[in-house]
């Protein structure tokens, strides 16, 4: 059954449709969001969030691209999110707690946070396909031919995307990277 077909069945409340979604989506849905955390739990909560919104709006549900780029960039979204609300929870506590950091620890995180920051904001100016062939890549680990087939392209055409991507996040990222007096 395809991804169209599922979605018109789902639109009509089919239980058995989310079923095969949730279980075809679920577990990929979860890596990818661990992979941008770096821990389960919340990962798995994100996914299931998504995919309890899925079938709260399943009946005005608009897919324009495929279901597997809305579920991962909704779960992108969900984690980003995530991730922002985190970053606001510990700025609060910084407040509430006596610093103990030593001054070299936290140039390093700052530092650390600031090449997180311009890694974000260079993947997001990526033009959308070519950022959703780099985020199949290098966030959720897909090879090259299991891109292809998922998005429908060629290798070749993955291949240009990645190219393009890498040439646009290593030159926003040129500032974050050592000089070679550096050393």
């Amino acid at each position: 059954m395809t991804d169209q077909e599922l979605l018109a069945q789902l639109r009509n409340g089919n239980e058995d449709a989310y079923d095969v979604i949730f279980r075809t989506y679920y577990a990929r849905l979860v890596h990818f969001s661990e992979a941008m955390l770096g821990a389960r739990a919340p990962a798995e909560e994100l996914a299931q969030d998504v995919m309890l919104e899925l079938w709260r709006r399943r009946t005005t549900l608009v897919v324009d691209t495929s279901l597997q780029a809305y579920l991962f960039r909704a779960t992108r979204n969900r984690t980003l999110n995530y991730l922002r609300h985190e970053k606001v929870i510990q700025r609060g506590a910084a407040f509430a707690a006596p610093d103990m950091t030593t001054p070299a620890v936290a140039d390093r995180e700052l530092r650390n946070a600031e090449i997180d920051v311009a890694l974000k904001d260079a993947i997001a100016v990526l033009p959308p396909r070519c950022r959703e062939v780099f985020e199949l890549s290098r966030v959720q680990g897909l090879k090259y031919a299991e891109i292809a087939s998922a998005l429908n392209i060629s290798i070749k055409t993955v291949e240009a995307q990645m190219g393009k991507a890498l040439k646009i996040v290593r030159e926003r990222m040129t500032p974050f990277l050592p000089r070679s007096n550096d050393f």
